[in-house]
């Protein structure tokens, strides 16, 4: 007693703004709800929720301020926590290198992370409330895409559809969607979520992606302190002001009314007089939850101390409970239970693998779809090393680094990775390595949000070797094949047209055909019969003359092929021909002779003549 209050007890950045409250409550401006921090003996805080209240002598003249306090400690830091974890899913949400989007039943956008605004130039502001697929998807794939979204929004859910998104520029980029189906907590669909993979780049040969999607918010209690006593024989002999607002129930009213049986909800009134009983023994409870029956029948939750109250010789006469309104904040709690709940149901159901490690490389997360792809339950693969025990040897140099670059901060997209299963199979996952920060924006570890890309990468390694294979062929084809581009110029010359020719591919290649290679009196002619070609009229067992590198001819049977791109688009011409130089010079051997025979038998200077078989 006698002591400072605000330099002695309170923490000393919260000094300034206490005094104020203080002040204002000597000059009669009373402040209800202010949480401060109190220093105690020990050097340890303790958060307490306040009602500053003027307190005045009978002729109503100030005389100083009475504190009504609840000690909030353990809350505060429940709600710290809660809106730690709040921040950091939301976080995760947004700053997931995969880009997350969600809509509503309305099928009108409701969720647009920050790499999906990347991706597709629009900001969140501008996509959240317009209709997905009218608005982002292009035109031949809106059909498709709204009937996958249907079927999510019926339960159905659709893994590794890929889609075509417009972006803000008009681009294209492709993104492979796994559709989940949103739940509240009853189970009830609201929406769908799309965890995707950009594999725009990558789908210019294969076109894969993966995914994820997660939300959370922090609700906070400004509840006021009702004050509220029983005296030994359980009947109510203190009603405060709050009390009477929150209850419903006058002073007048509930004075000499027994607490429990009165105001205490049916379930609760053993309980409640237990804790009763307990302070009117001495044994007093701290942050004790129990159930008040307002007058219109609601229900209102108090977080209670039950505090025994003595005369002035000690003796026990009563209990005083000084409470805290959490109505709303318990309100707050199921619905952040429910939403916890929902978020963890979506990564542990999400139709992606998803896996994570701490920041000593050890699994802390592995949901139900890394469990399927790689044959290790949860249990079996939580606080294990995630490269030396999944990674195959061959990559575990290049995985590690990809994760210690993620623990840095150094995210990586599309990274292709090859997991051992446990039946020692091997799955290509097409990985996005997403930093893990705490509300303090501290790293703790690395989220991987995958694709299964097994099959897909198979068909890659078995295209590339049939590429290889067809190349090869081409190269070392025992008959001349060459070919040009749209515009003339040579980009095909295998060996055996550079042996016919003496010119070799680099010589070759890059030239116009020809003017460079067919003989003057035949490059109109075969001019026309290329253009033919690149407007998609073939010629086959067309003659021409190619002129070699020591300037010699040779005679060549070419049929000519349109050459396509993968959408049909006419891209050059093929000539696959037949060297028929001998054949040709001793064509020309026996017309000789023959018009030589001719002209001996028409100038003998005998007669010739002859008869047919008739």
């Amino acid at each position: 007693m006698g002591k400072h209050l605000v330099s002695t007890f309170i923490v000393k950045q919260l000094r300034d703004s206490v005094q104020r409250v203080l002040d204002n409550a000597l000059q009669g401006i009373e402040t209800s709800n202010y949480e401060l921090e109190f220093k105690t003996k020990s050097n340890e805080s303790r958060y307490l929720l306040v009602n500053a209240t003027t307190r005045r002598n009978a002729d109503q003249s100030i005389v100083g301020v009475v504190g009504v306090a609840q000690d909030v400690t353990e809350a505060a830091k429940h709600d710290r926590e809660v809106a730690s974890i709040a921040n950091e899913l939301r976080q995760l949400v947004d700053t997931a290198n995969a880009p997350i989007f969600g809509i509503d039943v309305g099928g009108t956008v409701n969720e647009w992370n920050n790499k999906t605004v990347e991706i597709t130039g629009y900001s969140r502001e501008e996509a959240i409330g317009k209709p997905l697929v009218s608005t982002f998807i292009v035109k031949k794939l809106r059909c498709s895409v709204q009937r996958v979204l249907d079927n999510a929004l019926q339960g159905i859910e659709t893994s590794n559809y890929e889609l075509e998104f417009r972006t803000k520029s008009n681009q294209i980029r492709y993104l492979l969607v796994n559709a989940t189906t949103r739940r509240d907590a009853d189970a009830n669909i609201i929406g769908v979520v799309g965890v995707a993979q950009d594999v725009t780049e990558a789908a210019k040969h294969d076109r894969e992606v993966a995914a994820m999607a997660n939300e959370l918010r922090q609700l906070v209690d400004t509840a006021n302190a009702p004050i509220f006593g029983i005296d030994v024989n359980g009947l109510v002999n203190e009603w405060n002001d709050k009390t009477a607002e929150i209850t419903g129930y006058s002073k007048n009213f509930a004075l000499g009314k027994p607490l429990v049986p009165t105001f205490i909800m049916p379930e609760l009134q053993i309980s409640v007089q237990y804790v009763l009983d307990q302070a009117l023994h001495g044994n007093e409870t701290s942050n004790y939850e129990l159930e008040f029956r307002s007058a219109l029948h609601e229900i209102r939750y108090l977080l209670v101390n039950a505090t025994t109250r003595r005369d002035a010789e000690n003796n026990i006469v009563g209990v005083v409970g000084v409470a805290q309104d959490v109505t709303e904040t318990k309100s707050n709690d199921r619905a952040v239970a429910a939403m916890a709940s929902e978020l963890r149901q979506l990564v542990e159901t999400a139709n992606a693998p998803i896996f994570g490690i701490d920041c000593h490389g050890n699994v802390n997360e592995w949901n139900q779809k890394t469990a399927e792809i790689t044959g290790y339950s949860k249990q079996e693969a939580i606080d294990k090393p995630l490269v030396s025990t999944f990674i195959v040897p061959q990559l575990r140099k290049s995985v590690q680094e990809v994760m210690m670059n993620a623990l840095r901060g150094e995210e990586k997209s599309n990274y292709e990775l090859e997991f051992k299963t446990k039946n020692n199979e091997v799955r290509y996952l097409l990985v996005n390595a997403t930093t893990r920060r705490d509300a303090k924006h501290t790293v703790i570890g690395v989220v991987g949000v995958a694709q299964d890309v097994t099959e897909s990468t198979k068909n890659d390694r078995a295209v590339a070797a049939m590429a290889d294979e067809l190349r090869q062929f081409v190269d070392k084809a025992n008959a001349p094949i060459f070919g040009i581009d749209k515009y003339g110029i040579c980009n095909e010359w295998n060996d055996k047209t550079a042996e016919i020719t003496g010119f070799s591919a680099k010589e070759a290649l890059g030239k116009p055909l020809v003017s460079t290679f067919i003989v003057p009196k035949l490059q109109a002619s075969v001019r026309q019969m290329l253009d033919n070609a690149l407007k998609g009229e073939e010629t086959s067992n067309y003659e021409l003359e190619f002129t070699t590198k020591s300037n010699e001819i040779r005679y060549l049977l070419v049929n000519a092929s349109t050459r396509c791109d993968p959408d049909s688009r006419i891209v050059g011409v093929v000539g696959v021909a037949q060297d028929v130089t001998e054949s040709f010079k001793n064509d020309r051997a026996v017309a000789a002779m023959a018009h030589e025979l001719r002209q001996l038998v028409d100038t003998a200077n005998a007669p010739i003549f002859g008869i047919d078989q008739e």
